[in-house]
């Protein structure tokens, strides 16, 4: 677990370190570890106030030093919960390199699911407000035909924060039973290459009962990408 620590640690710094909007950067990793601004503050030995306007952009940007400090406090804070956020990246970190993955990414703040759905000319299905992180691409019939139960479940375990889109579907129903009877869930589900109509009721019932937002589109995918990194 030190090693995975240690390299989500590496991976938050160069997040803030290196973003155009540190504060809203520092403010979206709260977010994913769950922690308020006064939790996190006492932690830090701070007013929440501080933590506001770093987050806002009302201070300048933070030093090396401190951002050393919140990114400590909030692994710190995720120890005392039982490394909640830091096991939901383990495999991640470990080496999670099949071919299956197209393309993945994280992005800088946290994006709403409508704005989301707006960047890759998506239709929502399903109408859940939910804020993510980033997204991973799968090639569907890849993942199928290579994958095992547990290489699903690791799938599943690094996209609760993020969009999971399945390229190369045909109804959506297989995707949305595979998420159905995950322990973990994606936080949004997009069908990509496939037309509304041809999208099945069931993946849309499923998709409602899990409440997660399902989205098709049919943007080619290189201009899906495309679109999607510019976020």
């Amino acid at each position: 677990m030190d090693s995975v620590i240690r390299a989500l640690a590496d991976k938050i710094s160069g997040d803030i370190v290196f973003s155009e909007t540190p504060g809203r950067t520092i403010k979206k990793w709260r977010q994913i570890f769950e922690i308020s601004q006064k939790e996190l503050a006492q932690k830090l030995g701070v007013s929440p106030s501080v933590i506001s306007d770093y987050e806002s952009d009302r201070r300048k940007s933070p030093g090396v030093n401190f951002v050393r400090r919140i990114i400590e406090a909030m692994l710190e804070i995720d120890r005392e919960r039982g490394y909640r956020t830091v096991s939901k990246y383990r495999d991640l970190l470990s080496g999670f390199k099949l071919d299956v993955i197209i393309d993945m990414r994280e992005f800088e703040d946290l994006v709403g699911v409508k704005e989301f759905a707006k960047a890759i000319d998506g239709v929502m299905l399903t109408d859940y407000d939910k804020f993510i992180s980033g997204y991973t691409i799968v090639d569907s019939i890849k993942a199928i035909l290579s994958l095992n139960a547990y290489d699903f479940y690791r799938l599943y375990g690094f996209t609760t924060e993020r969009a999971l889109v399945f390229t190369k579907v045909s109804t959506g129903r297989s995707p949305m039973v595979a998420v159905r009877v995950a322990n973990l869930k994606p936080a949004v589900v997009v069908l990509h290459g496939i037309d509304v109509e041809d999208v099945d009721e069931i993946a849309v019932k499923l998709a409602d009962i899990e409440r997660i937002p399902l989205i098709a589109t049919q943007m080619p995918l290189d201009d899906m990408i495309k679109a999607l990194r510019s976020i």
